[in-house]
């Protein structure tokens, strides 16, 4: 079988690295940055890398590209939301008002979430990687990676169940 060229994988993933590096950095041009790193690391790399392995190994790549990026920048700055936003389908005014306000809620919620956690339930629940891929791009056991998600599930659980009673 023929290995996929950089393009065919640029062509493939970019959208969810994207998203992915967007939902970290709440930053659509750190994200648009961050994805070009990722790629030209990936070009650098891309021979140490599995076939059937592909997408996990580039979210770790753009894992670390924004850890990378963290570091250099030595603090936090959150800015416009809007990424969840986008996900919703068109309809009536008011059911666009209550969407934007649910995904308001939840991009708030896992905006504060710890990092570990955020990136828990960004890779699994958003990006459907497995346990064990998610883990991976982490550096976390599997064991521990299911209790992170296990506390950023319950978070957004308790944040639902505070806006439902409000």
């Amino acid at each position: 079988m023929k290995r996929k060229s950089l393009d065919e994988i640029y062509q493939l993933y970019m959208k969810d690295v994207y998203r992915y590096l967007l939902s970290l950095s709440c930053d659509h041009h750190t994200a648009e940055d961050l994805v070009q790193e990722t790629f030209y690391r990936a070009y650098l790399f891309l021979e140490q890398c599995r076939e059937d392995k592909i997408k996990p190994w580039l979210f770790k790549v753009a894992y670390n590209a924004f850890v990378d990026f963290k570091r250099k920048e030595k603090r936090s700055d959150a800015k416009e939301a809007g990424y969840f936003e986008q996900l919703s389908d068109a309809g009536t005014p008011e059911t666009e008002i209550m969407r934007r306000e649910y995904w308001g809620d939840i991009e708030r919620t896992i905006a504060g979430l710890p990092d570990h956690q955020k990136q828990a339930i960004l890779l699994y629940d958003f990006h459907q990687l497995s346990y064990k891929e998610a883990a991976g791009i982490m550096g976390v056991s599997l064991s521990h990676f299911k209790i992170l998600l296990f506390r950023a599930r319950q978070k957004l659980r308790l944040n639902r169940e505070r806006n439902d009673v409000d």
